[in-house]
């Protein structure tokens, strides 16, 4: 038995002191890896915290871009580009107006009588053209002359100093006679005419009502004389003008009910703008006026002066307005 051991060494008991230090290290690496552990699980919390915030924070929202910016500021040039091709192939399309020519009476009239005929127009005297005529017999044919004396009296720049009641004047420039009530009258129509055929949407009876009543305080006849000379068989015309007579009609009543005041207050014309907070020369032309107005008296119908330039200016069609040689 003693031999058979000492033969055979005990295995068992070098296993059993070689597992000693495995056990150690196994205890040390546990060791080591709970404190491994507990880093890591130290960190996770750092490390999912801006996580968790991240999915905490509510979405952002999403602005809508305004127009004309990203894509549709791309796109906006694009389609104006495309809008404006079937307006420019239109315009091409369109024959263009050719120049109007000038009437060559009328260039030779502007180089004769430049004050006349040139950058401002005058209403001209009556018989002008036949004073024309006897003048420059060689210059100018009868029909010829006819023809561009006719442009420049239906011309709007001439309506206008018809209708704005300047002075007739001769070849020499001089001013004469003023125009007739009437023929302002007809010129003043004439122009709203054109203004409606120009501008078909828009309200211009007042301005017609206010231009009419101008002219018949600047004609220096009673609104009865000047309603029976100037009436027509026009009823909207006559509408206006029956307008235009009461507007008159009512800032006269405003006159006499001033100067009525006036005259019981027993004060200064000074004191009297003060008393009422008005202007002391307002109140001034305003009595002055209402004056006048009481003591006209009664003015007999006015006769025409000249028919025939009326007639030609309210029978006259669409005008064919020349173009001024050098004038403008």
């Amino acid at each position: 038995m003693t031999d058979a051991s000492t033969a055979a060494p005990n295995t068992n008991a070098r296993n059993a002191r070689r597992q000693r230090p495995d056990l150690a290290e196994q205890l040390q690496q546990l060791k080591t890896g709970a404190s491994a552990d507990t880093g890591a699980d130290a960190q996770a919390p750092a490390e999912q915290q801006p996580r968790q915030q991240q999915e905490q924070r509510p979405p952002r929202e999403k602005k809508p871009r305004p127009q004309g910016q990203g894509q549709g500021q791309g796109q906006q040039p694009r389609q104006q580009q495309q809008a404006r091709k079937p307006q420019a192939q239109a315009q091409q399309q369109q024959p263009q107006r050719a120049p109007r020519k000038v009437n060559p009476v009328l260039e030779r009239l502007f180089e004769l009588y430049p004050q006349l005929f040139g950058a401002r127009f005058v209403p001209l005297k009556l018989g002008v053209y036949e004073e024309l005529i006897a003048r420059h017999p060689e210059d100018f044919k009868a029909e010829d002359l006819k023809i561009a004396m006719g442009q420049h009296a239906r011309s709007t720049r001439y309506l206008e100093s018809v209708a704005a009641g300047l002075a007739r004047h001769d070849l020499d420039g001089n001013a004469l006679d003023p125009v007739a009530p009437e023929h302002v009258h007809h010129a003043i129509l004439e122009l709203h005419r054109r203004r409606m055929h120009r501008n078909p949407g828009e309200d211009l009876r007042p301005q017609l009502v206010a231009r009419i009543a101008k002219a018949i305080e600047a004609s220096g006849l009673d609104r009865e004389a000047y309603a029976v000379l100037v009436r027509s068989r026009d009823a909207n015309t006559n509408a206006v003008v029956d307008e235009a007579l009461a507007e008159l009609a009512q800032q006269a009543a405003k006159r006499e009910a001033l100067l009525r005041a006036f005259e019981a207050s027993g004060r200064t014309e000074q004191e009297f703008a003060d008393m009422y907070g008005m202007k002391p020369g307002e109140v001034a032309r305003t009595l002055q006026h209402a004056r006048a107005e009481r003591q006209a008296p009664a003015a007999a119908v006015a006769e025409p002066a000249e028919p025939a330039e009326a007639a030609e200016l309210a029978e006259s069609a669409e005008p064919v307005e020349p173009t001024e040689p050098a004038a403008d």
